[in-house]
């Protein structure tokens, strides 16, 4: 899988890419990371990218051509299968979402900054809107970075084991339930006997009656949701 992340803030998204499940993924040849400085294909040679907004108010926009030369010219490489634009009023990413965009190839991610884009970007050249969260930061950079590693990690190869990603939260509209490991018993605090007994059949009985219940206290919302489709 591809991508091509579109940034005004080039820098920002250097470590993200360069440490443990991510450079793992791009050194095992299933991911490609492109970052792209959006100032280089600038208006003119100050690196103008941006300009105040028609009809008056705060903040400046960033503008139209230089965005449609730098897609412009990916587009004429290869065929991309989307281009996310990284906003808070997109749709708030989840895990099914990321499940989804695991099964494509190549992806543009366009990192929002300002006041965001000219409407027209979104019109004509986005295909998905995502949000991280219902919040502003300072740039898309951060949001990029999180949804390029919710979906690397669920790429068949990425993990070790790959039943991890299978068992995490969300996958089956469920928090995770509690894990535990050594030693058995710490300072008086025991794990519960039934993941000691080696039943198997049990064990995944007990997980899953934890599963329900640590969502119904703290996310009794997800059980109301139909998250498969």
């Amino acid at each position: 899988m591809r991508f091509d992340i579109i940034s005004c803030q080039p820098d920002l998204l250097e470590s993200p890419f360069s440490h443990s499940i991510l450079k793992r993924a791009q050194n095992k040849g299933l991911v490609e990371v492109h970052v792209h400085d959006l100032r280089k294909y600038a208006i003119n040679k100050h690196g103008q990218i941006d300009d105040y907004a028609f009809g008056g108010g705060a903040g400046m926009v960033m503008m139209i051509e230089p965005i449609d030369k730098i897609i412009s010219e990916l587009q004429a490489q290869r065929t991309y299968d989307a281009i996310i634009y990284m906003t808070p009023d997109g749709e708030t990413l989840n895990q099914q979402m990321a499940n989804k965009f695991s099964l494509l190839q190549n992806v543009i991610i366009l990192c929002g900054h300002y006041k965001g884009v000219d409407e027209r970007v979104r019109q004509h050249y986005v295909t998905h809107e995502v949000s991280i969260g219902d919040y502003v930061l300072s740039g898309g950079e951060l949001g990029a970075a999180v949804l390029a590693d919710a979906i690397i990690r669920i790429i068949p190869g990425v993990l070790n084991d790959e039943s991890s990603a299978l068992t995490d939260s969300f996958q089956d509209g469920l928090l995770a339930p509690p894990v535990y490991t050594r030693p058995a018993e710490y300072k008086g605090m025991k794990v519960p006997d039934i993941l000691m007994s080696g039943d198997t059949p049990k064990i995944e009985q007990w997980r899953f009656e934890q599963a329900v219940e640590r969502t119904k206290q703290r996310r009794p919302d997800l059980l109301d949701e139909d998250l498969i489709g």
